[in-house]
């Protein structure tokens, strides 16, 4: 089933994040359908700047990492060799360093162009795969397109299914849920925004080739709990020690990541979105690893907002039970 609503999870959110800029340009005469179209074309937009990204890190990392594999494989032999020797345990370090090279060269080519050359070959092979995925990219844009369009009514039809005597308890819980999801989005966008310009500027200042890249990316994985950051971290310090090798560098680094980490957990966070969900980190991760197996990356996207609605009518659940006859006696 997860094959099915995933499609449909996906324009959904997607419509509501892009609603307020619907709204937005309604209020400024254009009509209801173009706005649409527009806040739309603006969320593909933002959604293939974020994939750019990916592909200039790739882009700057791959041949790195090419380049500086044998440099690595010297110095471990430098290292590590005479404690091997001391336990009697000799390496072929030359034949070593070959395989590993030709490994390399075999698997990640000059550059990410050619690597997403060689994935989409991979994936054309597969038409099942092809037609799935081009169904479900129409299928996300024609209900988000729509959903955009008819939200007030399609949210009155949903009001209707609801029995008279629920609907003001509904309606307070759906406005109780909005009012949260709002929250949290208008503050993480906000936050997103000033730690990108800190990441981008720090890496810079330390002399990080592609900076700006990876600053913005890594900002923008703040979304993605505990998971995100160490992402950024790793690709920062990977940059640095590809581009530098081990030195102050890394130390520059580390501090810079250390410090944008107390200023969006201890102030940025709590200020601009509050204090998000309110949910234990070991509910957060179990939440990220749930929704991740349901629907994929977007699902761990999508892990805490949905923890937030869920939050709200446990809460509501809870006090109901709290209140309850049977639990007072």
């Amino acid at each position: 089933m997860a094959e099915i609503f995933t499609p449909f999870l996906t324009a959904f959110i997607l419509a509501y994040a892009l609603r307020p800029v619907c709204l937005w340009l309604e209020q400024h005469r254009l009509p209801r359908a173009l706005a649409a179209l527009v806040s739309m074309l603006i969320g593909l937009c933002l959604v293939f700047f974020i994939l750019s990204l990916l592909i200039s890190l790739l882009k700057y990392e791959i041949p790195l990492i090419k380049a500086q594999l044998p440099d690595w494989i010297a110095n471990t032999q430098a290292w590590l060799g005479p404690k091997l020797s001391e336990l009697h345990i000799n390496l072929d370090w030359g034949t070593l360093r070959e395989s590993a090279t030709q490994k390399i060269t075999e698997h990640i080519n000059d550059n990410a162009d050619s690597l997403m050359t060689s994935t989409i070959n991979t994936v054309l092979m597969s038409g099942s795969s092809v037609i799935a995925g081009f169904v479900n990219a129409v299928l996300i844009i024609f209900v988000m397109f729509y959903l955009l369009m008819d939200w007030n009514h399609f949210f009155g039809l949903i009001k209707g299914l609801v029995p008279v005597r629920a609907q003001e308890t509904v309606h307070h819980l759906a406005m109780h849920t909005d009012g949260l999801l709002s929250q949290y989005l208008r503050g993480m966008l906000i936050v997103i925004s000033i730690m990108a310009i800190y990441y981008s500027a720090g890496l810079s200042f330390i002399g990080v080739k592609g900076a700006a890249a990876l600053g913005v990316f890594t900002a923008l994985m703040i979304v993605i709990p505990y998971i995100g950051i160490t992402i950024g971290l790793t690709l920062a310090v990977l940059s640095a020690l590809l581009q530098f090798g081990p030195g102050t560098e890394i130390v520059g680094v580390l501090i810079l990541f250390g410090i944008g980490q107390f200023l969006e957990g201890f102030f940025l966070t709590p200020r601009l979105v509050g204090e998000r969900i309110g949910l234990h980190p070991v509910a957060v991760l179990f939440a990220l690893l749930l929704f991740g197996k349901l629907f994929g990356f977007f699902g761990v996207l999508l892990a805490l907002p949905i923890s937030a609605v869920s939050l709200v009518l446990v809460k509501y659940l809870w006090s109901i039970y709290t209140q309850s006859a049977w639990y007072q006696k």
